[in-house]
């Protein structure tokens, strides 16, 4: 399918985790991103994130591609795998370590929780777990566990192409946050950065679950020196709970064998109203239509 125009600096990409074949909500963030980048005339990238290989399950990656191309989402160059690139991860962090952003950590999730409560800084139901900083002049003889960014204070602002502007003070909402993890798997965090500035990503188009990652994600590319690309967090799908639609709550895998219907069901949550004979001509209409709102100014 032609591209609506030719913007050269447009990098995409859907970064999917494979613990599990993609679901209905798995299918928006890929659509939308994929549209975003046609929309712009530029490239779309698939990476697996299989950096946290405890919860991988073989062979999803390849279902996972699969689903896609039954819905006609093809990468515009081969995927990328996150557990093949643990030594430049590797680097990164002992660049981070030597400049003293990136510290040792001894603490356990209890340790944390203990300090906490000591602190009278109990866990939000639904908030994160603060890190208190207990490590961040030393380790008072305990062996390290994990590594971390040191975070400094005040709020980040930054702007979402839907949600509009939004802040963040991560030293008081996250504090110091994980890196590598006390299991040697390097953290999402680091890793989607990396990757990111790695692969030129100009835009990243995900779901509205990972808004509150992105202040995280700024200051660390700007502690490596990276551009920060722009963003837009799309609607979510809901699970019966009312909560985001996961593995955990019961998500299904997508049925790809009418791509036509899954297809529609995504687009609806974006918004889109489309009809499409085939999925060529649907994912056409699809993008004529997502040019419209969030295209380049003019350009729709």
């Amino acid at each position: 399918m032609p591209l609506l125009h030719t913007v050269t600096e447009y990098i995409g990409r859907f970064a999917p985790s494979p613990t599990g074949p993609l679901h209905a909500g798995s299918l928006v963030a890929a659509l939308a991103s994929w549209l975003d980048a046609r929309a712009h005339g530029g490239r779309w990238l698939v990476r697996i994130e299989d950096v946290d290989l405890p919860r991988c399950i073989p062979g999803a990656d390849l279902t996972m591609l699969r689903q896609l191309a039954d819905c006609g989402l093809h990468p515009d160059e081969p995927p990328t795998c996150q557990s093949q690139r643990s030594a430049l991860y590797q680097q990164t962090l002992d660049n981070l370590a030597t400049r003293g952003l990136a510290y040792p950590c001894a603490c356990s999730r209890r340790d944390i929780e203990n300090e906490l409560s000591r602190l009278g800084r109990e866990k939000p139901r639904h908030g994160e777990r603060v890190y208190p900083g207990s490590c961040r002049h030393g380790l008072q003889g305990r062996p390290a566990r994990a590594w971390r960014l040191r975070v400094n204070a005040g709020a980040l602002p930054w702007t979402d192409r839907r949600l509009g502007p939004q802040a963040q003070d991560v030293e008081t909402e996250v504090g110091d946050f994980v890196l590598k993890r006390a299991d040697g798997c390097f953290a999402y965090q680091l890793a989607v950065v990396v990757d990111d500035g790695a692969q030129g990503i100009t835009h990243i188009v995900r779901g509205a679950d990972l808004s509150d990652n992105t202040a995280r994600q700024i200051l660390l590319q700007g502690a490596l020196g990276l551009p920060t690309p722009a963003y837009l967090h799309t609607a979510l799908v809901l699970g019966a709970n009312g909560e985001k639609l996961s593995k955990q709550n019961g998500a299904q895998a997508l049925d790809t064998r009418n791509p036509l219907a899954a297809l529609n069901a995504a687009g609806a949550v974006l918004g889109l109203r489309v009809t499409g004979a085939s999925v060529d001509d649907w994912l056409a209409a699809a993008t004529a239509q997502w040019a419209a709102t969030w295209g380049p100014p003019g350009r729709a």
